[in-house]
């Protein structure tokens, strides 16, 4: 947990992912269309990515990938972030993050 902590505090958007997984490789796109360059860390090719799958599991994001982070703050996994770019709310918190200038 302290290691997911001070990943995600080092910039604006964190998020783990895994190179094989679908909806990781879709949350990255949305984010780098919108003009926002993640820090992104994929688990499957980290030497402790299972024990950070299963803090990231303790956490509540369920399934473990993609976990997103904004301005330091657990946000959500997939479902949580598409609803927030659905309804509006995404570019305020990045905004808010310093992710996003526009």
């Amino acid at each position: 947990m302290e290691r997911i902590a001070k990943v995600a505090s080092q910039k604006a958007v964190v998020i783990f992912s895994k190179s094989s997984c679908c909806m990781s490789h879709a949350i990255k796109r949305l984010f780098y269309d919108q003009g926002v360059s993640p820090a992104v860390y994929e688990l499957d090719e980290d030497s402790r990515g299972k024990e950070i799958e299963w803090a990231l599991l303790r956490l509540g994001c369920n399934p473990a990938v993609p976990a997103v982070f904004i301005g330091g703050r657990f946000v959500g996994s997939a479902n949580a972030i598409i609803t927030l770019h659905l309804n509006g709310c995404l570019n305020k918190l990045l905004k808010e993050a310093g992710a996003l200038w526009l």
